[in-house]
C-alpha cells in the first residue's frame, strides 16, 4: 500500500497507474486470467467494463468482463497471447490501453467524461432515437401529398412506431454514430430533408428502404428525421441515461471473435440442436449471410479459426444482390460490396449436426408440381405459383449439399419433437407467403431423398362454425358463414413448434411492417392427421395498448413469448383462457385477454407517447429451456437491438446484458449450447452473432467485421 501512495503523489500518477501490475487485494488470478481493480476519483469504479483484446489469433479475440462493487476484475480463461486490456464505463474516459499476457495483474486509474455530450457517446443508440418525433395520434389517419404527407395505409401512431422500428430499425442501428450522423457527403451543399433522401438511396439496400419509406410517406419521414438529426448535430443530447450493470449483471463474460468479412452482414448464427443443446459440442459456429454473400461463415471457436464455405444454388439464372439497384455509398462509393444469390436468412442445426438453411435457389417461379393442376397433395388444397426461398442442407461430416426445392418461401426454421423430426418454417411476412405455413417430413426424406413428396404446406383456417373439425372455408376478405370456416392470410414470420404438445405456434407481423390492413397475431397451428386438409389455427391478437409482436419461443412450460414493438416482452398461457377458443367470436383474435402478460422494456419512451411502453425494441427472442446461461430454466431472452443488449427477464424483473466493445452491438437472435456438462458455467454459454446490415456503422467504420459473441454468467463477478 505504502508503493501505491508514494507512486499517487508523484506527478503523471494517473497515466503510471494505469500501466501498473500493482497486485489489487483480493484478487486471486490463475496462469490464463488478467486481473486487477479499477479505482477513479472518488474511489472503485463499480460496474465497469474491462476489455482484452488480441490480434495474434488466427482472428481477432476479444474477452469483456464487470467490475464487482470495489472495482475488482477477473478476466478469465484466455487463450495465450498478448492483450491489449483497457477499461470502459458510463461515465468515463475509456482508459489507455495496457499491454498485458495471462497470469499478469493490472490496476487501471481512470477518469471521468468532461461533459453530458461525452458521456452520451456511449449510450446504446434507444437513448439517441427516442429523441425522434413521432407524430401525434390526431395526425391519423394518413390524408396523402395535399395533407399530412403519410398514405391513407398508415392509420395510427401505433403504425407509425410499429414502421419505425420493425421496418428501419431492425436491419439498421438507428442509434448509432453512423446514422445519427449524417456523412458529409450527403450534407453538404444539401438542407438536411434532402440529405436524408439521397442517403436512404445509398448502398445496395436502398429497393427495401423505398418501400418502407413509401409505407411510411417519404417526405413526412425525412422531415422527421431530418429534424431529429438537426438537433443532435446542434447539440441537443439524451433526455434520459443507462445505469451501470448491477447485482447478476456484473456476473457476465463475454467472448467475441471477427468472422465473414467488413462487407458481409450477418443474419444469424447457430450452435447446437435447440432441442438437445449437446449436439456439437465444442464444434463449429455457422451464420446465415442473407444478401450479402454466399459465402456462410464458420467459426471454431477452440482453434480460434474464422473461415467459410459456400451455399449452392439449383438455377444459374438465380438472381444476386449485385443486380439490384443501388446509389453511391458514403462508405463504399459505387462498389457492389453485395453479392449474395442465396439469400440465407436463416440457419438451424438438427440432432445429426447437420446443418440446415432458408435460402434461394432459383428464381421466383414455381415448378409445376406447386401449382394449380398438380397431384400434389397441398397442391390440390392450395396451389403455389412462386416462392422467394426455398431450403438447403449441408453434411459437415461429407462436405454434401442436399437442395430442397420448397413450393412455400421460407424464413425462420425449427424442428418439431415428433417422430418424423418435422421441420416447420415460416414464410416471413403476408406479401410473401400467401397465407401458409410449410413443412418437410425430415424422416421421409432422410429415407427417400425425395423433396418433393416430403414438403407440405396448408392455409390457416380458423374453426368459426365452432364444430372442432375443418370445413371448407370462407375468404380472409369474406364475411363469416355459420356453416364455414374462416381463412386468415397470418403468414408466419416467427415460428416455434410447442415443446409440450403437437401445435405449432407462429407469430404474423403489425400493419407497420407486413404493409397489410390487419394487426399482428401469436398463432397456434393443430396440424392434425392430415395438415394440408386438417390443419386448424387460432388467432390472437396482443392486449389492448400493445402492439407489433416479432419472434416467438416456447418454454418447457407451455408458455408462449414474444417481443412487442410497442416496448414490451409478452407472456401468454392458452391454459388460463376462459372463453371459447373457436367458434365466430374468436375470428379477430381478440379472446383470451386473460392469457397475457406484458413486461415493459427498460429505457426511455419517445416523448409523448405511453409511458408504459418504451422506445426499446426487441429483433427477435430465446426462451433458455435448460438454464445454459445460469439465470433459470424457460427464460425468455431478448434480441433488444435498440438496447445494444440481451435482455432476460427473470422473476418479473429484466437482466440487462450489454456488450459495450464495439459500440452498436446488434443481434438478431441466440441459442445456447453445453460444450461439457460437467464444467459449470465454463462448460456452456449462449451464442449470437452481429445482426445488423451495416456493421460499418458502429465503432471500426468500414475496418470493423461482423463478430460471434458467447454470453456467460459467473456465479460471481471475480471467478474463474
Amino acid at each position: 500500500m505504502k508503493l501505491k501512495q508514494w507512486i499517487a503523489g508523484c506527478a503523471g500518477a494517473a497515466a503510471l497507474l494505469q500501466a501498473s501490475a500493482v497486485i489489487a487485494a483480493n484478487v486471486d488470478i490463475s496462469a490464463h486470467d488478467v486481473g486487477g481493480q479499477v479505482s477513479g476519483e472518488k474511489g472503485p469504479e463499480a460496474g465497469v467494463w474491462v476489455i482484452a483484446e488480441t490480434k495474434d489469433l488466427p482472428t481477432k479475440y476479444a474477452k469483456i468482463v464487470v467490475t464487482d462493487d470495489q472495482g475488482r476484475y477477473v478476466i478469465p480463461d484466455l487463450p495465450d497471447a498478448s492483450y491489449k486490456v483497457w477499461v470502459r464505463g458510463y461515465g468515463l474516459i475509456d482508459s489507455a490501453q495496457v499491454d498485458a499476457r495471462p497470469g499478469k495483474l493490472v490496476d487501471f486509474t481512470v477518469k471521468g467524461v468532461a461533459s453530458a455530450g461525452a458521456a452520451a457517446q456511449l449510450y446504446p443508440g434507444m437513448y439517441w432515437y427516442s429523441m425522434l418525433d413521432i407524430p401525434a395520434p390526431s395526425e391519423f389517419p394518413g390524408t396523402g401529398d395535399k395533407g399530412n404527407k403519410m398514405p391513407d395505409t398508415m392509420k395510427s401512431q401505433a403504425q407509425w412506431v410499429d414502421t419505425v422500428k420493425n421496418g428501419c430499425q431492425s436491419c439498421h442501428a438507428l442509434g448509432s454514430r453512423g446514422i445519427r450522423e449524417v456523412p458529409k457527403m450527403f450534407s453538404e451543399g444539401h438542407d438536411s430533408q434532402e440529405a436524408w433522401a439521397m442517403r436512404t438511396q445509398a448502398g445496395q439496400a436502398m429497393e427495401y428502404m423505398a418501400v418502407v419509406l413509401g409505407s411510411m410517406g417519404p417526405e413526412k419521414a425525412y422531415s422527421l428525421f431530418a429534424k431529429w438529426t438537426d438537433r443532435i448535430a446542434e447539440g441537443e443530447l439524451p433526455f434520459d441515461k443507462p445505469e451501470r450493470p448491477k447485482g447478476v449483471e456484473r456476473n457476465v463474460v463475454y467472448t467475441e471473435w471477427d468472422w465473414a468479412s467488413p462487407t458481409h452482414y450477418q443474419h444469424d448464427a447457430i450452435s447446437t440442436d435447440k432441442r438437445n443443446p449437446t449436439v456439437n459440442a465444442n464444434g463449429l459456429i455457422y451464420g446465415s449471410p442473407e444478401e450479402s454473400t454466399d459465402l456462410i461463415p464458420t467459426l471454431d471457436p477452440v482453434k480460434n479459426v474464422a473461415a467459410t464455405i459456400k451455399e449452392p444454388y439449383l438455377d444459374p439464372n438465380t438472381p444476386s444482390s449485385a443486380d439490384a439497384p443501388r446509389g453511391t455509398s458514403a462508405y463504399w462509393g459505387d462498389e457492389a460490396i453485395w453479392d449474395g444469390h442465396t439469400s440465407i436468412h436463416n440457419v438451424i442445426m438438427d440432432e445429426q449436426g447437420k446443418v440446415w438453411f432458408t435460402a434461394r435457389l432459383r428464381p421466383p417461379e414455381n415448378p409445376d408440381y406447386c401449382k394449380q393442376g398438380s397431384s400434389h397433395p397441398s397442391a390440390k388444397v392450395d396451389p403455389q405459383a412462386t416462392s422467394v426461398r426455398q431450403l438447403s442442407r449441408f453434411d459437415p461430416v461429407t462436405g454434401k449439399w442436399d437442395m430442397i426445392n420448397t413450393c412455400f418461401s421460407t424464413h425462420h426454421l425449427y424442428f418439431a419433437h415428433d417422430a418424423n423430426d418435422t421441420l416447420w418454417m415460416s414464410a416471413g411476412g403476408p406479401t410473401l407467403g400467401g397465407g401458409i405455413v410449410g413443412w418437410l417430413n425430415v424422416k421421409q426424406f432422410r429415407e427417400t431423398h425425395d423433396g418433393v413428396a416430403a414438403q407440405g404446406w396448408t392455409p390457416l383456417v380458423i374453426d368459426t362454425n365452432g364444430n372442432g373439425k375443418r370445413d371448407a372455408y370462407v375468404g380472409p376478405k369474406d364475411p363469416l358463414d355459420p356453416a364455414k370456416d374462416k381463412r386468415v392470410m397470418a403468414s408466419f414470420y416467427g415460428v416455434m413448434p410447442s415443446p409440450v404438445d403437437d401445435s405449432i405456434w407462429g407469430q404474423s407481423m403489425d400493419r407497420g411492417f407486413s404493409r397489410i390492413d390487419q394487426p399482428g397475431y401469436i398463432i397456434r397451428v393443430v396440424p392434425g392427421p392430415d395438415p394440408a386438409n386438417t390443419a386448424l389455427a387460432e388467432i390472437y391478437q396482443p392486449p389492448e395498448g400493445t402492439f407489433g409482436p416479432r419472434g416467438i419461443d416456447i418454454g418447457f412450460d407451455g408458455v408462449v413469448w414474444t417481443a412487442l414493438s410497442s416496448g414490451h416482452l409478452a407472456s401468454f398461457d392458452r391454459r388460463l383462457c376462459k372463453g371459447p377458443l373457436n367458434g365466430p367470436s374468436t375470428a379477430e383474435g381478440k379472446q383470451c385477454p386473460e392469457g397475457w402478460k406484458v413486461y415493459r422494456m427498460p429505457g426511455p419512451q419517445f416523448r409523448g407517447l405511453d409511458p408504459k411502453g418504451s422506445a426499446n425494441h426487441a429483433y427477435y427472442l430465446w426462451v433458455d429451456r435448460y438454464n445454459i446461461l445460469g439465470l433459470g430454466a424457460n427464460v425468455p431472452i431478448a434480441s433488444a437491438n435498440g438496447g445494444e443488449s440481451l435482455l432476460a427477464l427473470v422473476n418479473g424483473e429484466f437482466v440487462t446484458l450489454r456488450v459495450p466493445y464495439p459500440l452498436g452491438f446488434f443481434t438478431k437472435n441466440v441459442d445456447g449450447r453445453i460444450d461439457d456438462a460437467s464444467a459449470g458455467w465454463k462448460g456452456r454459454g449462449i451464442w449470437t452473432t452481429s445482426g445488423t446490415r451495416a456493421n460499418f456503422h458502429g465503432e471500426g467504420g468500414k475496418d470493423a467485421y461482423p463478430k460471434v459473441f458467447k454470453v456467460q454468467m459467473r456465479p460471481d463477478p471475480l471467478a474463474h
